[in-house]
């Protein structure tokens, strides 16, 4: 028989750095988790991504065990990585802070694949090449498909 499901909390943790500290505490000591269970399983877990971003949705059941399952970084994360940027522009019309290629924007697109919402790599391309232009980061060079 499947356990009951009592919630779920999502949470930002930088890879094989999870601590009992916030947000990581607090998040899970209100749902009666055992923190240090779950921060050793996490680490265990993200050591090849040490120092990364990693979404997190952990999911809580009603006997206080849990599950967790770890998504891709976020895409402005990768990106800024990519583009050596510190921060993303507060004025992505105006005022650019880096610059991608095409083939930067299909590695981060492959990458993400699993967890977007589309099919093809090209439309996961053009989401990615979209929250580029949202941060103020520019595509440089002709698209694939043009």
């Amino acid at each position: 028989m499947a356990k009951e499901i009592e919630t779920y909390v999502k949470l930002n943790v930088k890879g094989g750095q999870a601590n009992p500290s916030p947000p990581i505490g607090p998040a899970l000591g209100s749902k009666g988790v055992n923190i240090m269970q779950f921060c050793k399983a996490f680490n265990a877990s993200t050591q090849h991504m040490m120092g990364e971003i990693c979404p997190v949705l952990i999911t809580v059941y009603k006997d206080k065990s849990f599950d967790f399952v770890i998504k891709t970084a976020p895409t402005s994360y990768l990106i800024m990585k990519a583009s050596k940027a510190t921060k993303g522009s507060a004025q992505p019309n105006r005022i650019k802070v880096g610059k991608v290629t095409w083939d930067q924007v299909k590695e981060i697109a492959e990458k993400k694949m699993p967890d977007l919402n589309c099919f093809t790599i090209e439309s996961a391309m053009r989401m990615v090449a979209g929250t580029a232009r949202s941060m103020g980061v520019t595509v440089e060079g002709t698209p694939p498909w043009a």
